[in-house]
């Protein structure tokens, strides 16, 4: 399915849970907050239902998400779910790899084709304060775990903050079949408080301190919009997502489903239709159909961070 600006729509980030076991500093504030109640989110039967009548729209991809998607039991059955799907290419899943080595053989058993590790920092110290409280050894130890499945794609996502740890997660690309990609700090939510490393900043950091770099060339190695870069004796690539400075609206070919049910079609804005509103109303899938493309005819044509942020739901 295409937008009113002609993009074609194909990927959709499905949230499982608001909740998370970790605290991130610039993702949520460390008290004074509270989770859904569980009947507030969508069940496993929901989401498979929104996900086939978006794959009649033309949706080929799905992301799993959260909060935290490994705190909710069953994501491995869902995956499968999911990727028995007629017209679902790939099933993929983010994570900050906590919960992860328990659940990895289950979770590629059911088909999961790739998964992102979020780790921002390698230092033990800096982890736990980061965190709020998290055990970087078990997140490192999800993400070898990982890398013991030939087929499946490992990345790990990193939001910069400084030199140091730039240069250690880079690194874990040097012998590892991992993409390591640093992620702009988009001025949304808690994220707002917080000041990131640009990309132009990194490439800086990391070309003093690496070898060659030079833009990869060759097949889409995602779903996204991160650009790549070859470096010369590693095993895995570096990417960058760079939403801010370097806008990539254009290219954007994905919605979002939130943990209640909420279709966005753009992360800055609240603009969007309630799904779970119309399957628990009894809306036949032709209602929900029509729902969703009411609100990608409403899909903006562009973020406009630092220029009147409105309201978000999720």
């Amino acid at each position: 399915m295409n937008d009113q600006y002609g993009r074609r729509i194909d990927y959709m980030r499905v949230s499982v849970t608001d909740r998370c076991n970790l605290r991130c500093v610039y993702c949520m504030p460390g008290e004074g907050f509270s989770f859904l109640p569980h009947e507030d989110i969508l069940s496993f039967e929901e989401i498979e239902r929104v996900c086939r009548i978006g794959v009649r729209l033309g949706i080929t991809k799905i992301k799993l998400t959260g909060g935290e998607p490994l705190v909710r039991r069953g994501i491995p059955d869902l995956v499968g779910k999911l990727k028995g799907i007629p017209g679902i290419d790939e099933v993929t899943l983010t994570t900050n790899g906590i919960l992860l080595k328990e659940q990895i053989n289950e979770l590629v058993s059911n088909g999961l084709a790739s998964v992102n590790i979020s780790i921002d920092t390698l230092d033990e110290r800096r982890y736990f304060r980061m965190t709020r409280g998290g055990d970087i050894k078990k997140a490192l130890e999800g993400m070898e775990s990982a890398l013991k499945y030939p087929d499946l794609k490992v990345k790990v996502n990193c939001v910069p903050f400084c030199e140091e740890d730039c240069i250690s997660l880079a690194l874990l690309a040097k012998k590892r079949k991992i993409d390591v990609r640093f992620i702009e700090m988009m001025p949304i939510g808690m994220g707002k408080e917080f000041h990131g490393v640009s990309e132009e900043e990194l490439l800086g950091i990391l070309g003093e301190k690496l070898p060659r770099f030079s833009p990869y060339v060759g097949e889409p190695l995602g779903n996204g919009p991160c650009h790549y870069y070859d470096v010369d004796g590693f095993s895995g690539k570096i990417g960058f997502i760079s939403a801010v400075s370097h806008k990539f609206c254009g290219e954007c070919n994905r919605i979002r489903l939130t943990s209640q049910g909420f279709l966005k079609t753009c992360l800055q804005y609240a603009a969007g239709r309630d799904l779970r509103g119309v399957i628990r109303s009894g809306g036949s899938d032709e209602e929900l159909k029509a729902v969703i493309l009411e609100a990608l005819a409403e899909k903006p044509d562009g973020h406009v961070f630092g220029g009147g942020l409105e309201k978000q739901k999720d």
